[in-house]
């Protein structure tokens, strides 16, 4: 095991802002989600597997949670009246006996893609059980029990604030580390990140695609970096729709403008997606004939960027040159290149071995594919892919029902957070390749489920009031 001094930094700059918005835990969790290549060590007897700063964070709130005093207690409260957590509970165990057996049971009888010796490749061999397995394995257990911890913890105390806080670090953070990586490599200086770079991963820091240097911030590579800008972005804009918030807002425009300039056509691909529902809900207002200032003035920064556009080509013909060959090397012409050829030759090998394991898949962990879904289906089977399904129905679910009962503060945030799950989900739709959903997904579980069993029992709570108030007896009137 090998020690990171820097990763070790991180993590006391991280505790101490957590310290300073007042929540170690919760906020140190959330804000470390902003160094997606900071390892604290590197765990050689596993491969070299190098366990990102927020897996510490997990693990601390974890163990903190577990040495409450009531805590049997506290687990029968959650267990009781929340349900997803029993699909969560059920769905690491069967991670838990996949990654043990699926890779013996079915070793030889089809082809994975497993991370060679050579830091960076990925080469196919047939299956058979990989440090992989252990790993890959442990992080999402212990993303499992984070949100059971977090269940435990916002069940008995209202913690909204915190989790507010905690996403505002993450996207501040965020946001902050993707200036300075742009401003550092535009302007002469070079990658200024670099030292935080710590973990065992392909590092793809210094690439350009098309004459554009490529923003990764702390991240490894691009790709990344433009996921957990999605993310950030659906918080930030969905708070800022519903709470007029000028911080949210300058956060969605500078986020915006990072993910743009990332130059990642999984940045586009996401941007293309998310813009839907943003369209139906202006289209909506418009029907409705209440359109707010906001949707206004995004409609009116849209306008001027094509204006804009259009004004540039016509006062000189070849100035957009190079945003066109951006176009055509990320999106266009993405499928032709060598790695679009060998992303889809991942995934397509990643179903044969979802048939070829008769739909059981190959054990979390055996392997990596080109996209989130692929992956889950190729490791995870249909049992683990249908369990996933349903938490995603949670999620998706939302605040439906119960939004009348909650604080519209509370659902603003819980709205939020739901949404830059979805933005992380349809970012590794495109480009992940783990079936490790990831913490926001995990965090976001945590924080609908809890949100929903508390509104249910205030509204449980005012039809007892109602009918104990119905059924006393009216006072009698005196004839007389």
């Amino acid at each position: 095991m090998q020690v990171s001094l820097p990763g070790l930094l991180v993590c006391v700059a991280v505790l101490a802002i957590a310290y300073y918005a007042r929540g170690v835990l919760i906020i140190g969790l959330i804000a470390s989600q902003a160094f997606g290549a900071t390892a604290v060590m590197t765990l050689t007897f596993l491969g070299g597997s190098s366990p990102l700063i927020y897996t510490m964070f997990e693990a601390l709130l974890v163990a903190a949670v577990a040495a409450r005093r009531r805590i049997w207690f506290d687990l029968g409260s959650v267990f009781g009246s929340i349900r997803p957590v029993w699909i969560i509970a059920s769905l690491m165990v069967y991670a838990i006996i996949g990654a043990w057996l699926f890779p013996r049971f079915f070793a030889g009888q089809t082809a994975v893609f497993v991370q060679s010796k050579i830091r960076g490749t990925v080469v196919e061999a047939s299956l058979a059980p990989v440090s992989g397995n252990i790993s890959q394995t442990g992080y999402f257990i212990l993303g499992g029990l984070t949100t059971i911890a977090l269940c435990t913890l916002l069940l008995h105390a209202d913690r909204i604030s915190q989790i507010r806080r905690g996403f505002f670090s993450w996207c501040g953070l965020h946001a902050g580390m993707g200036a300075i990586d742009f401003v550092g490599k535009n302007g002469g200086v070079g990658d200024v990140l670099a030292p935080i770079r710590t973990a065992n991963y392909a590092i793809i820091s210094d690439a350009y695609e098309a004459g554009f240097a490529r923003i990764t911030g702390p991240f490894s590579e691009a790709s990344s970096f433009a996921a957990a800008s999605l993310a950030c972005l659906a918080f930030s804009y969905t708070y800022w729709r519903r709470t007029k918030s000028p911080l949210a807002q300058w956060l969605s425009a500078i986020l915006l403008f990072l993910t743009v300039l990332s130059t990642s056509s999984t940045a586009y691909a996401g941007l293309a997606v998310l813009c839907i529902p943003v369209a139906l809900s202006m289209l909506a207002s418009v029907l409705r004939g209440r359109v707010e200032r906001e949707e206004i003035l995004v409609a009116v920064l849209m306008v001027i960027g094509v204006v804009a556009v259009l004004g540039i080509s016509l006062y000189r013909a070849d100035a957009l040159d190079p945003f066109v060959r951006l176009i055509n090397s990320t999106i266009i012409n993405k499928a032709d290149s060598a790695s679009g050829h060998e992303r889809t030759y991942w995934n397509v090998k990643s179903l044969q071995s979802f048939v070829d394991t008769s739909g059981l898949g190959v054990g979390f962990g055996s392997s990596r594919a080109s996209s989130w879904p692929i992956a889950v289906l190729s490791q995870l089977g249909f049992f683990g892919s249908l369990m996933l399904a349903m938490l995603l129905g949670v999620l998706a679910r939302g605040l439906n029902g119960v939004q009348q009962w909650v604080a519209p503060e509370t659902v603003a945030v819980v709205m939020s957070i739901r949404n830059a799950a979805f933005a992380s989900i349809i970012a590794n739709s495109v480009s992940g390749g783990s079936a490790d959903p990831g913490v926001l997904f995990f965090i976001a579980i945590a924080v609908v489920s809890v949100t929903r069993v508390s509104a249910s029992q205030t509204a449980a709570g005012f039809e007892r009031r109602n009918r104990l108030q119905a059924a006393k007896p009216m006072p009698a009137i005196d004839a007389a």
